[in-house]
């Protein structure tokens, strides 16, 4: 950023356009904006923390933190900017994935399917199996994959 360039807010100033009509009026109100930037900030931080505790396990991890950072970037510029450039690299994964032969694709399913096994594999291992798979599935699992 250059001298001359104006500073750009960390907040989205009180009369920001926005979609929804109830943010705009939470917005030109400093008291009720101070509280919507604390309910902002702490809902998150606690979607992108959760999401980040998720991440090595399978299921929604990124998911989770992608949308604590869309909560963010209600309210927050920097947060919207690296929101954006998550979108952005998001978009290029999917292109460069389509635009690959069925067999690299096939590749990069089996990756995937072969590094969710491995999480669980240790997860498993380090953790036990859930009580409530039969009883049947958990000798299977533990003599097969030496749980």
């Amino acid at each position: 950023m250059t001298e001359t360039e104006p500073k750009r807010p960390f907040f989205r100033p009180p009369h920001d356009e926005d979609e929804w009509e109830w943010r705009r009026r939470l917005r030109a109100n400093a008291g009720t904006r101070l509280g919507l930037r604390v309910v902002v900030a702490v809902a998150g931080l606690v979607l992108v923390l959760g999401g980040f505790a998720l991440v090595p396990l399978p299921g929604p991890g990124w998911l989770i933190v992608i949308l604590g950072l869309a909560v963010w970037a209600s309210e927050i510029e920097p947060a919207s900017d690296l929101l954006e450039w998550v979108k952005r690299q998001v978009r290029r994964w999917e292109r460069w994935v389509t635009a690959q032969s069925r067999g690299v694709q096939a590749l990069v399913v089996l990756l995937t399917f072969t590094f969710v096994a491995g999480v669980l594999w240790l997860t498993f291992r380090l953790t036990g199996l859930p009580g409530f798979l039969p009883d049947g599935l958990t000798r299977w699992l533990e003599a097969t994959l030496a749980l």
